[in-house]
């Protein structure tokens, strides 16, 4: 049954998650098996379902023969993975809460999170939940593991990108196991040690760690640093409490160079504006794609388009704030409850990281999608990163089995913008030598002129 590992699960010893036919199971090993019973009898996991915390899952039965018998989990699916370094500040948050509610709900059931790590929450739609099942464990009335665990993974970062830049989130991309608490301290501006949050959980806390590592110089001599002074089930219920408050009170800007574009719509005319978005709509209506992954997405009018055809659709942008607004919009609609807001740049897409590389995806291996959406975003990577235009419908069409693609030609005002600062070495960069690179990977479908404007639009689909 055990048909493909997925890399990332080698860590726990309690369980492996696994794929068998492309869909994810979940192996609780004998080491698992006791606290996951726990869980399931006590009435912690329905407690989690039901307040939508927690991915809900069948149990398949234990594996046949053998004394210590695993048993066998088949999740509900979560359509796209994606990780803490691709999430904008407020999807951030939302997962810390989330794993912090689900901390003070397990004590109420003499369990608790034996971890802490913000890669064990994912998105449904636009939802943050638990995914791993193995994460709950009796609580002995010691310290809090996961404590020095949550603020690596989710406040330190946290606070880093809502005092100092917003894309500092993705600088979690540089340390698996969580921003160590040191260095956030050192890079943490100067005011944020009149705050009780930082205070508390970040400054105190890595010099409580540093104090606790020199005390304790041997390796392996255990982990459960600071936390060491709330060993009471009353003491942990404030500490949790401490961290939700002091979660939801970080705030921050919700303005960048690129947060106001689709006010602008620099380079069409209102009717070439409409055009386009009939136009989109009607590809996106007759295409019935289950999963679009809009690429430059901004704010997102696009995004809300494809959802609005049905589509579960993943919005990828550079710019942290376009993001972070798009999520905020799409928390309030339940209309929009299928649009994933990530914050990614194309131009250096999410690695394979981890051990030998292989824990967590590239951003192409987590596709294809259905659809690819690049509209207006061509220009920026070929004019505005010098990305081939061959390579650009190579790695286009490594995304997705078809697309609908946007050409923006040198004369338009948003490309003579780029140029102001370059030379003009883009001696292809015409529509002959577009439709030319795209010939080599796509069949074109359908072509659409979105006039007045001289800007084209492309429907595509891949050889």
């Amino acid at each position: 049954m055990l048909d493909v590992p997925i890399a990332g699960s080698f860590r726990d010893p309690a369980g492996l998650v696994f794929q068998s036919d492309g869909v994810v199971h979940r192996c609780v090993r004998p080491a698992g098996v006791a606290a996951y019973q726990r869980l399931m009898s006590s009435g912690l996991y329905a407690a989690l379902i039901g307040e939508r915390l927690l991915v809900p899952h069948d149990e398949l039965g234990p594996e046949p023969g053998g004394p210590q018998p695993s048993i066998f989990l088949r999740p509900e699916q979560i359509l796209m993975i994606s990780y803490p370094y691709e999430w904008s500040l407020s999807q951030l948050r939302d997962a810390a809460l989330v794993t912090l509610r689900a901390q003070a709900l397990a004590l109420r059931f003499g369990m608790a999170l034996k971890d802490a790590s913000a890669f064990n929450v994912q998105f449904m739609g636009c939802e943050p939940i638990l995914i791993d099942t193995l994460s709950f464990a009796p609580y002995d009335g010691g310290p809090w593991v996961a404590y020095r665990h949550f603020c690596r993974h989710f406040y330190a970062p946290l606070v880093l990108g809502a005092s100092r830049d917003s894309r500092l989130v993705s600088f979690s991309r540089q340390f698996i196991e969580g921003v160590p608490l040191g260095l956030a301290s050192i890079l943490l501006p100067r005011f944020t040690y009149l705050r009780a949050g930082p205070l508390l959980h970040v400054h105190l806390h890595a010099r409580a760690e540093t104090a606790w590592a020199q005390a304790h110089p041997r390796p392996g001599a255990g982990d459960s640093t600071p936390s060491a002074r709330t060993p009471t089930t009353s003491r942990l219920e404030a500490l949790t409490g401490s961290l939700e408050r002091a979660t939801r009170a970080v705030s921050w800007s919700t303005q960048s160079a690129w947060s106001g574009y689709y006010a602008e719509r620099e380079g069409y005319a209102d009717t070439a504006f409409a055009l386009k978005q009939r136009v989109v709509a009607e590809w996106l209506h007759r295409l019935a794609a289950r999963v679009v992954w809009d690429l430059g997405a901004n704010v997102g009018h696009f995004s809300k388009l494809a959802a609005a055809s049905g589509a579960r659709t993943v919005a990828i942008d550079a710019d942290a704030v376009c993001a972070d607004l798009l999520y905020r919009d799409v928390r309030k609609d339940a209309a929009l409850a299928g649009v994933l807001p990530l914050v990614i740049d194309l131009t250096n897409p999410s690695p394979a990281i981890g051990w030998a590389n292989a824990e967590r995806m590239t951003l192409a291996a987590r596709g294809p999608a259905d659809v690819i959406l690049a509209l207006a975003v061509t220009h920026h990577l070929a004019i505005g990163n010098n990305v081939p235009l061959s390579e650009l419908a190579r790695y286009l069409a490594s995304l997705g089995r078809r697309a609908i693609v946007e050409f923006v030609p040198k004369s338009d005002p948003m490309v003579q913008r780029l140029l102001r600062s370059r030379a003009d070495v883009f001696d292809d960069y015409d529509e002959v030598g577009f439709e030319r690179a795209l010939d080599r990977c796509f069949v074109i479908d359908e072509r659409v002129a979105l006039a007045p404007s001289a800007r084209v639009l492309y429907r595509l689909t891949t050889r």
